[in-house]
C-alpha cells in the first residue's frame, strides 16, 4: 500500500486515511465493525473531531490499548478561548480512551491563531503539547487566505483543506508550498461534500500528489471496501476513463457550487440549504426519486421564506450567496416536476 509521509511530524501513514465525520450516522456496533475492518486492513489515520457528537466514543470503543499504539489518532477543537481547548481536550482524550492525541488541530478556524493575540488557544495548545497530551499541532480552515497564512507562519505541522479534483490552481499550489515548508497536507472533502461519485477518479487524482493524504468519510462497509480495494490495486490518472470522468466533473461543477459543509445551518427560515442549494446537482447525477419525495418538495417551499438576512453568506467559508443558489435550485426543482409531470 502507498505511503503519505506529514510533512515533518515523522508520521507516516497509509494514503488512506478515515474521516470520522460521517461514523456519527451508524450505531457504536456497526462503527466498531467499520474500525477493526480498517484497522485489519492497515488504515492507520483516523480523523475525528469533539463537535462530531459520538465519533470520538465510537473511535475509543474500538480500539484496545495494543491496538492504539499502532495507529495515528488526529482530533480537533472548535474552542475560542483557553477555557474552551481545555474542556474539549480534556473530554477528547476521556472518549478516545487516550492519554495523547498524535495531531490535535484548530477546527474550521477563521484566522491563523498565532502567540500573543487576543485568543490565547496557541499558548494553550503548545502547553498541552509540553505536557504530552498533544504530540503534533495543526490547522484546518475551509478559506485559502488563512490557509496561505498558516504555511507561512511556521507556527504549524500540518495543514488540513477541502482538496479534489474540483480544486482551483490556487489550491493545488498549497500542495506544493506545504511540502517546501515541511508541513503535513490533509485533503478534507476529497469528494466535494458528496458531489463527485466516482471514487476511482478521485483515488487517481490523489495519487498525483505524494504528500497528500486523503481522510475519506466511511459510514459503511461497502464504502470502506471500495477505498481498500484502491488502495490495493491504484487506479492510473492516465486512464482514459478516470481522464474522462474529471473532465466531465469539471465542467459541470467547476465555479460556485455548494460543498455541503453546513457551515451555513442552522437557518432562521428553517432552510436546509446544503441540500436544497445542492438539489440541481443531485437531481442530475444521484437516483432522482430520491429527491422528488413530498418531503423534498415541503422542503423546497421553504425557500419562499427565506429571510435573505445573509446569515448563511458570512458563515459560508467560500463566500457563496446561498440566497441566490436556493433560488436558482428552487427554479430548476420545480421546472424539471412540471416538464417531467411529477
Amino acid at each position: 500500500m502507498e505511503k503519505v509521509r506529514l510533512g515533518n511530524t515523522g508520521m507516516v501513514v497509509n494514503k488512506n486515511g478515515l474521516g470520522c465525520l460521517p461514523i456519527q450516522r451508524v450505531n457504536m456496533e456497526e462503527a466498531i465493525r467499520i474500525f477493526r475492518r480498517a484497522y485489519d486492513a492497515g488504515i492507520t489515520f483516523y480523523d475525528t473531531a469533539r463537535a462530531y457528537t459520538d465519533s470520538e466514543e465510537k473511535l475509543g470503543n474500538a480500539f484496545s490499548p495494543s491496538m492504539r499504539q499502532k495507529i495515528f489518532i488526529a482530533t480537533k477543537s472548535m474552542a475560542r478561548d483557553p477555557d474552551g481547548l481545555k474542556k474539549d481536550l480534556e473530554t477528547s482524550l476521556r472518549l478516545l480512551k487516550t492519554d495523547h492525541v498524535d495531531l490535535f488541530q484548530f477546527h474550521f478556524s477563521p484566522e491563523c491563531y498565532r502567540p500573543g493575540d487576543e485568543f490565547g488557544i496557541y499558548e494553550c495548545a503548545l502547553k498541552a503539547k509540553e505536557e504530552g497530551k498533544i504530540l503534533h499541532l495543526g490547522i484546518t480552515t475551509h478559506k485559502l487566505s488563512v490557509a496561505r497564512e498558516a504555511i507561512d507562519s511556521g507556527l504549524y505541522e500540518t495543514l488540513q483543506y477541502p482538496f479534489s479534483y474540483l480544486s482551483t490552481p490556487e489550491e493545488e499550489a498549497l500542495t506544493r508550498d506545504t511540502e517546501e515548508k515541511g508541513l503535513g497536507f490533509i485533503a478534507m472533502k476529497a469528494l466535494a461534500g458528496g458531489l463527485i461519485s466516482n471514487a476511482r477518479a478521485a483515488y487517481a487524482y490523489m495519487r498525483k500528489f505524494p504528500n497528500v493524504l486523503p481522510i475519506w468519510g466511511i459510514q459503511k462497509m461497502e464504502e470502506l471496501e471500495q477505498f481498500l480495494e484502491l488502495g490495493e490495486n491504484p487506479p492510473d490518472l492516465e486512464e482514459e476513463a478516470v481522464l474522462s470522468r474529471i473532465r466531465a466533473d469539471r465542467e459541470m461543477l467547476g465555479g460556485e457550487f455548494c460543498r455541503g459543509c453546513g457551515y451555513c445551518m442552522p437557518c432562521p427560515a428553517g432552510i436546509q440549504i446544503p441540500t436544497l442549494a445542492r438539489m440541481e446537482l443531485f437531481i442530475k447525477r444521484a437516483r432522482v426519486e430520491d429527491y422528488i419525495t413530498p418531503y423534498w418538495r415541503e422542503e423546497m417551499k421553504k425557500v419562499e421564506n427565506c429571510l435573505h438576512c445573509g446569515q448563511c453568506h458570512r458563515h459560508c467559508p467560500y463566500e457563496l450567496d446561498a440566497s441566490k443558489l436556493l433560488e436558482k435550485n428552487a427554479r430548476f426543482f420545480w421546472k424539471y416536476l412540471k416538464e417531467n409531470n411529477l
